[in-house]
């Protein structure tokens, strides 16, 4: 019997035991992680897809019925009490008299919407979305215009030319810039960089779209010049070998060999800031002047469609027109990103990729 179990135990040592338990364990580990990143994944797909159907079921009324806010915003001055008996003094209003102001009657239809005035609250409502989306792209130009060249030639800079202490001291530098909040940087163009600009200048505006352009390139440079540096130190360096050898120089080979190879990172870079300046809100909120002109004149105030939705978000009715309206804008916002992410993502990083790396 004890000779049995001597044998059994040199057939089979502890520690394979040991082993066998912990690659057990591991593997019960592998499978719960996976678990978990896939329910997190599913989860924030939901989410993605709750703030899709969210934003469009708000914003589908204006289509199929009439404002209510009339109604709605007499109903709540005529009953609208802080606790105590209403006397004698209170203003009565009737529906004739009450503060038409979002829900005048109107529907914000087709032609209404394709208008040139953006005026929601007066006694005929107009919601022109014109001049709203031509500030938009205004701004949003002006900023890549600015941030563009700025981002792309320090990411070559720092990828090619730079000495390595120096490389260790921009890139972190510019990328801290990404964690900058928006309402500081709106805040430093409000009070610092319009003041500048019109005493060096003699802007008739002291806040424009030009002032706005140059406080928005500020967040946009970071996005542009991360995807632009790794792309172009992505590039394999058999590219660099084999253009030295042909006789060029370094200058030479990072403008006509790595820059074209590293090309779909490039615009994948510029394609992110612009979406990413399209939709930013308290930056140009504080520095555009917040009025809405449709004007092609950089020097001239624009309002911006992020900007209309956070200014004037709070004070609306629920339900009326102007509430949905807002919520038409920002589906359209929405549709916009999400439109410039997907062309990101399935057409460059993988079509345009493929090509430059010869797989294709």
């Amino acid at each position: 019997m004890n000779h049995s179990n001597h044998s059994y135990n040199q057939d089979k040592p502890p520690n394979q035991f040991v082993q066998s338990i912990g690659k057990k364990r591991l593997h019960v580990s592998n499978v719960l992680a996976e678990i978990i990143i896939r329910l997190i994944g599913f989860l924030s797909i939901l989410i993605i897809l709750s703030i899709f159907v969210f934003v469009f079921r708000e914003a589908f009324p204006i289509f199929s019925q009439k404002s209510k806010g009339t109604t709605q915003t007499s109903e709540l001055l005529q009953s609208e009490t802080y606790g105590e008996e209403p006397s004698k003094d209170t203003i009565q209003v009737s529906p004739k008299t009450s503060l038409e102001t979002s829900g005048h009657e109107g529907t914000a239809d087709l032609k209404n919407l394709l208008g040139k005035e953006w005026q929601p609250v007066s006694e005929h409502p107009k919601y022109g979305l014109l001049p709203l989306v031509a500030g938009s792209f205004k701004v949003t130009l002006i900023a890549l215009l600015i941030a563009g060249p700025i981002g792309v030639l320090s990411a070559l800079y720092t990828s090619a030319f730079s000495p390595k202490w120096a490389k260790e001291l921009l890139k972190p530098t510019i990328e801290i810039l990404a964690g900058f909040p928006s309402v500081v940087i709106g805040f430093f163009a409000l009070v610092v960089l319009a003041t500048f600009m019109q005493e060096t200048f003699g802007f008739h505006y002291r806040l424009n779209a030009f002032v706005g352009g140059i406080a928005l390139s500020l967040a946009v440079i970071p996005i542009i010049y991360t995807i632009t540096e790794d792309s172009l130190t992505a590039v394999p360096y058999s590219l660099w070998e084999a253009s030295f050898a042909l006789g060029a120089s370094k200058w030479q080979t990072v403008l006509f060999v790595v820059l074209p190879a590293a090309l779909p990172g490039v615009l994948a870079s510029l394609i992110l800031g612009f979406g990413r300046a399209f939709g930013e809100t308290m930056i140009v909120l504080m520095a555009t002047g917040n009025a809405a002109l449709l004007s092609f004149n950089p020097l001239e105030p624009v309002r911006t469609m992020s900007a209309t939705i956070g200014a004037e978000m709070a004070e609306v009715v629920f339900g009326e027109t102007h509430y949905t309206v807002l919520f038409l804008i920002g589906s359209i916002l929405f549709l916009f990103t999400f439109t410039l992410n997907a062309i990101v993502e399935f057409y460059i990083r993988q079509k345009l990729m493929r090509k430059f790396l010869g797989k294709a």
